[in-house]
């Protein structure tokens, strides 16, 4: 007869404990906080209001601080060696809020219901597209990285917060244009095809840097350390002139790179996308 046991659980069977680390996870909840307030200022936005424009740069102000938080809660987590499944999970739930359906409703708010007033059904298919294509991307990036092949310095596809960041910041750039009293026309009819084609960029094969080789930590020369300091104040000093125009190339830039990127020779890349920490030399 086999001995007693209890109710003890055998050391197979028992339970392994989620873990779930306080500042990572606190930086991925700014990050759905700012999803949720975007969201919040796209839907109370009344277009015959005309504090309208002013509600949609607002809208735009928290999907861009919500990238903040996203690209500062995966270093952290790395700088502390708290990166975790949940945190994963995490992160991939409060994504497809910030940079999925935020970004989609800003389009549809801004252009395609005045497009499609007959069938506004074509402007919430397009809207659900770069949604429905951004919770693709994002289940494929899980499932590569829980098989262990997802953590490396490339992503495979165009990145959701780049992707949101680029259709946020050329909506920040047509209202700064028509703050000049520049004519839009059709111009902003381009932001539901841009839409479009970030939508099937996301589940592409093309690959992205994550930049995760670059080292913050890493000792940098003064000069450096001074260009850095003064080029961040004189985007802070005249942001209300330059970010509009700015932050639209920034993603675009990105978006673009993906392209030329396999065209670059390795030594080009490697100075875009990795920095060495070289040692001093001991006297």
């Amino acid at each position: 007869m086999a001995p007693e046991t209890g109710n003890r659980p055998s050391a197979e069977g028992e339970v392994a404990k989620l873990r779930i680390y306080l500042l990572p996870n606190l930086l991925t909840a700014g990050n759905l906080f700012c999803g949720f307030l975007a969201l919040t200022k796209i839907v109370e936005a009344d277009i015959a209001d005309p504090g309208f424009p002013s509600a949609i740069r607002h809208a735009i102000f928290f999907i861009i601080l919500a990238c903040v938080f996203d690209l500062l809660d995966g270093r952290v987590a790395r700088f502390g060696g708290q990166d975790s499944p949940f945190g994963r999970e995490f992160d991939s739930l409060a994504d497809i809020i910030s940079f999925g359906a935020a970004p989609a409703f800003l389009v549809h708010r801004v252009v395609l219901r005045d497009v499609f007033v007959d069938r506004p059904e074509i402007g919430w298919f397009i809207a659900s597209i770069y949604l429905i294509c951004g919770a693709f991307r994002l289940a494929r990036f899980n499932c590569l990285a829980a098989a262990g092949s997802g953590s490396g310095r490339d992503f495979l596809g165009f990145p959701i917060p780049a992707a949101a960041g680029t259709v946020a910041t050329l909506t920040l750039f047509l209202l700064w244009w028509q703050d000049k009293e520049f004519a839009i026309g059709r111009w902003r009819y381009v932001l539901p095809v841009i839409l479009v084609f970030l939508s099937f960029m996301m589940v592409s094969e093309v690959k992205y840097p994550s930049f995760k080789s670059l080292d913050w930590r890493a000792k940098r020369t003064f000069p450096k350390m001074v260009a850095i300091i003064l080029a961040a104040a004189f985007l802070f000093i005249v942001r209300g002139q330059i970010l509009p125009v700015a932050l639209p190339l920034i993603f675009t830039a990105y978006l673009i790179y993906g392209f030329i990127r396999p065209r670059l020779s390795r030594k080009i890349v490697h100075e875009i996308e990795e920095e060495d920490d070289e040692e001093e030399p001991v006297a």
